[in-house]
């Protein structure tokens, strides 16, 4: 079956029409076996690092919550630390960055963001004050910090124009959207606008996981710590990226950008198996391209949370060097072992610049 092909000018329109709203080198232990990085010092040069998953709690939302709550098995004194340091700009924050060598962190809201949100109007008044808010940060430092700001995807128009405003007057880098928005997938017709506004704007969406799934999974039952890092948030964000590739938004919004985290949520290794069975299976979308071809062209990942050369490397065959930019994940991941992992990854130096700084600044014109 094929699906109709939304042109920019078709969806601006609609979206100007509605208001509805949505309820450096280190051997490995044993060749071709992950190893997690450890943090050892790595001595720190003058190369540029820009990490773009970092995460920062706002003060004045009418709707708070983390990534903390809920039933994942988290330490309490690992949970107090991330707590102290989240809100946390000029004490803990800068003074990390400056410790490990982070020329700039990319703040983005704390999961789940606005995304969670069923009253959209209080959505659209978060992410407002929200990206208000980071665009203050960001002015008050802007050598040191920049922006992902938040989109209230519970009214796409609003979106719209909050992500018009965000880019044009506030000056933000790109966005980020806390998986999906009250069970709605950014695949969905709705969300064609914003997807043209977003390719207009020239700005990457960043893909991050939510503690929220949409269902009841049995597969975690009487196993809450598969819930969240150790498992759920990848195969679900990663799904979610691929309804975004089946759906066909890439064929519609070929210029739109995906930024998915944690070494691309398990996708960059599975693309050849993508290709092979996409052709065993009848598809709502008649695609233009395999998988793969978006997965190169339209998404990039970051390292974020995955500080291991064997995947590094794998992920870097698969996607390209030019599509894998630098995260740390702070505060939930330590920067001495994010920071150490690029320091120590067998990467030429082009290579190492590109992941560190490079691809973020074209990408996000930093």
């Amino acid at each position: 079956m094929t699906a109709h092909r939304w042109t920019r000018r078709q969806v601006l329109g609609t979206a100007a029409g509605t208001g509805a709203a949505l309820g450096g080198v280190a051997p490995l232990m044993s060749p071709g076996v992950a190893q997690a990085h450890t943090g050892r010092s790595a001595p720190r040069g003058h190369m540029k690092i820009i990490a773009i998953e970092e995460a920062v709690m706002l003060p004045g939302l009418i709707t708070q919550g983390t990534a903390l709550n809920g039933a994942i098995p988290f330490k309490p004194e690992v949970v107090a630390q991330w707590l102290k340091r989240l809100p946390d700009i000029t004490e803990h924050r800068l003074a990390d960055m400056d410790e490990n060598g982070v020329t700039m962190q990319v703040l983005s809201l704390t999961p789940p963001g606005v995304q969670m949100q069923p009253d959209a109007a209080i959505a659209v008044r978060d992410a407002r004050h929200a990206n208000d808010a980071l665009a203050a940060i960001v002015a008050a430092h802007p050598t040191r910090f920049g922006g992902l700001a938040a989109l209230p995807l519970q009214d796409p128009a609003a979106a719209v124009r909050e992500a018009e405003r965000a880019v044009r007057e506030l000056g933000m880098a790109g966005f980020l959207v806390n998986g999906h928005t009250c069970g709605h997938y950014l695949d969905e017709p709705q969300f064609r606008p914003v997807w043209a506004a977003l390719e207009e704007l020239g700005t990457p969406l960043y893909l991050h996981p939510t503690p929220a799934p949409t269902g009841d999974w049995g597969l975690t039952h009487d196993r809450p710590e598969l819930v969240g890092p150790l498992y759920s948030w990848a195969a679900e964000t990663g799904g979610h990226a691929l309804r975004v590739i089946l759906g066909g938004v890439f064929d519609d919004f070929p210029g739109a950008r995906l930024i998915v985290g944690h070494m691309g949520e398990f996708l960059p290794f599975q693309m050849s198996r993508l290709d092979v069975q996409i052709q065993n299976i009848t598809t709502r979308v008649a695609l233009r391209k395999k998988p793969s071809e978006y997965l190169v062209d339209n998404v990039a990942i970051t390292t974020s949370g995955v500080m291991d050369d064997t995947m590094l490397q794998a992920a870097i065959g698969a996607v390209g060097i030019d599509n894998v930019l630098f995260a740390i994940d702070y505060p939930f991941e330590k920067s001495s072992q994010a920071v150490g992992f690029l320091l120590d990854a067998d990467l030429p130096t082009g290579h190492r610049r590109k992941i560190a700084h490079r691809n973020a600044e074209r990408l996000l014109r930093l």
